[in-house]
């Protein structure tokens, strides 16, 4: 059987619900729940629209062009909020041993993207020993493009010992919701998957199964 992300985010909320206080549980599950009951997938990008071009900064400080990921085929973009986000730490290690594997073989560039400036977003990359590319979408400039950033309520804030923006090093709430995005060779989005509540993750089998569709066609 597959390695699944909904299976390793159930441990990760397992040993939440053993080791929080009742006021953290309750305090996270009402982000996410209302984040979830806001979510309005109208304004995200869809399948059939024109990917925005882009140039991002990778943690290594190459950057990363939208032509080059698509010069011979597909791209995958995962956005993901920053290297501290536990639920992120479970998700990517899953795709390095899952996802990647299988789009390395295909020929299929993987990009996992942040808002969080690279000085602080390469210790995820160094922590799980991640092969494929992570990058800063600087002031969360595509994500807005795409319709999937939010930034946190008032009640998640005030309890936060640290701002996030100190954390990433944005100076901001803002952060993406967890996306998955297949890019075709034409620049078109030919498949997504945005989920608002950021203890959902996108299946690599369902984006593999979504890459092999469209190498298929080409």
């Amino acid at each position: 059987m597959t390695e699944s992300v909904r299976a390793a985010l159930g441990a990760l909320q397992d040993e939440r619900d053993h080791s929080w206080t009742p006021t953290q549980l309750d305090l996270n599950a009402s982000q996410r729940r209302e984040l979830v009951i806001g979510f309005d997938g109208s304004r995200t990008i869809k399948v059939g629209d024109p990917m925005p071009n882009f140039a991002l900064e990778a943690v290594n400080g190459t950057t990363i062009r939208l032509d080059s990921l698509i010069a011979t085929g597909p791209a995958v973009l995962i956005f993901f909020r920053f290297a501290g986000c536990p639920a992120c730490n479970v998700a990517l290690p899953v795709y390095q041993r899952v996802l990647w594997p299988t789009l390395r073989e295909l020929g299929v560039p993987l990009v996992a993207i942040s808002p969080q400036i690279s000085s602080k977003l390469s210790e995820i990359q160094r922590r799980h020993a991640l092969d494929f590319t992570i990058a800063t979408d600087r002031d969360n400039h595509l994500a807005r493009q795409l319709g999937i950033t939010f930034e946190a309520n008032s009640a998640t804030r005030q309890a936060a010992s640290t701002p996030l923006g100190e954390v990433t090093g944005t100076g901001t709430w803002e952060l993406p919701f967890p996306t998955a995005l297949v890019v075709d060779e034409t620049g078109v989005v030919a498949w997504s998957d945005v989920t608002p509540d950021w203890m959902k993750r996108t299946e690599a089998d369902a984006i593999i199964d979504a890459v092999r569709s469209i190498i298929t066609q080409i």
